[in-house]
């Protein structure tokens, strides 16, 4: 793939399958998965419980292995890559978001912005992440540590996180299930805010209907397949 095709569709999934070992045999998590997402495009993935939709993101991130097809991302074909090398790869062009927050808790929210910032080289990583918690609304909050800050606020200071780097691409993987209603309404506001204004393309996974329609383009996922997208 060319430099302009691997900006332009920063990930492509071919023929994806994914079968992972059980006490009662192997079982098919992905079937034949096709999938594909445009430099600044927002996709709700959807689906019940069990369909898949975490798995896609594992393997679309390279977080796991597909036991088949092809993952392409930002134009490289992820099965050629070790470990070390889809983490280089990942390293300030894809971000994550869990539905469990995963701060570290002995870091402050500055703290827990600032080291992958750090960690990537960007410079001057300690004002990134207050600029950055300032966008999230949580300036009073710098020196806070997560067991100090609500569900809400946690997941903020995780999307300022995952941001901050200003990634091409970012996965939310039930970014809102652990929020209440008025919570899960302020983190998507946010959410979709922000990556219009970064640029990103967002894979989202959600059960809440009303997060999904804000994306610009929903997918169905049933029984490890995409079985309607629109």
């Amino acid at each position: 793939m060319s430099d302009a095709a691997a900006n332009s569709v920063p990930l492509k999934l071919g023929a994806v399958t994914l079968t992972l070992p059980s006490a009662a045999g192997p079982v098919e998590i992905l079937r034949g998965v096709d999938f594909e997402v445009k430099a600044g495009e927002t996709v709700a993935v959807v689906g019940p419980s069990g369909s898949g939709k975490s798995s896609l993101i594992a393997v679309a991130a390279g977080l796991e292995t597909p036991t088949s097809g092809d993952v392409t991302l930002f134009g490289q074909d992820l099965s050629a890559l070790n470990e070390d090398g889809r983490a280089r790869l990942r390293r300030t062009r894809v971000s994550l978001v869990f539905q469990s927050f995963h701060l570290l808790p002995n870091m402050t929210a500055q703290e827990n912005i600032a080291a992958p910032l750090e960690i990537a080289g960007i410079l001057n990583a300690f004002e990134v992440a207050e600029a950055w918690l300032k966008l999230v609304g949580l300036s009073a909050r710098a020196r806070h540590y997560p067991h100090q800050l609500s569900g809400g606020e946690q997941q903020r200071v995780a999307l300022a996180r995952a941001l901050a780097a200003r990634p091409a691409l970012l996965f939310a993987d039930e970014p809102t299930g652990n929020l209440d209603a008025a919570n899960a309404h302020t983190v998507a506001d946010l959410m979709f805010k922000l990556v219009a204004k970064t640029g990103a393309a967002l894979v989202l996974v959600t059960h809440d209907p009303d997060v999904a329609i804000r994306a610009d383009r929903q997918v169905i996922m049933v029984d490890g397949r995409i079985v309607e997208p629109q």
